[in-house]
């Protein structure tokens, strides 16, 4: 008996500083051209990716305590995934919500995120700490 092929993943994990957030989107740039995708997905993917890690190095630490942002890139064979976890303070996703939807400072990053990706799924870190955003831009 075979396995099913699993999608090819590609995984960073950067200091939680936003210097670093550039390398990520220059990553997602060299997984974009294994796959075809037009140039205004690679630019939403950008945006998208630059707000998800963007609330990590805002949010997620409290100041004077270093932190790590994972990154994970999974091709499937018609879409992209991009996942961003940390293991800092995390936030509650009903409140997070409401921000969205009054588009306050606080919650405008994944307004934008929603806008520009297929779907987006919040919730807490793999450990059970922490955030997790994973976002899907379909390649059709």
């Amino acid at each position: 008996m075979s396995k099913a092929a699993q999608p090819p993943v590609i995984a960073l994990s950067i200091p939680a500083r936003a210097e670093y957030i550039a390398l990520c989107r220059l990553a997602l740039a060299g997984v974009a051209r294994a796959q075809e995708l037009s140039d205004e997905a690679v630019a939403d993917l950008k945006l998208a990716l630059t707000e998800a890690c963007s609330n990590s190095v805002r949010h997620a630490y409290d100041e004077g305590r270093e932190g790590v942002i994972d990154i994970r890139y999974e091709l499937g064979g018609d879409r992209i995934e991009v996942e961003v976890c940390d293991d800092g303070n995390g936030f509650d996703p009903e409140v997070l919500g409401r921000a969205a939807e009054t588009l306050d400072e606080g919650g405008l990053g994944i307004a934008i995120i929603r806008a520009v990706t297929d779907e987006l799924d919040i919730g807490v870190g793999p450990e059970g700490k922490g955030s997790r955003l994973r976002f899907t831009k379909y390649l059709s």
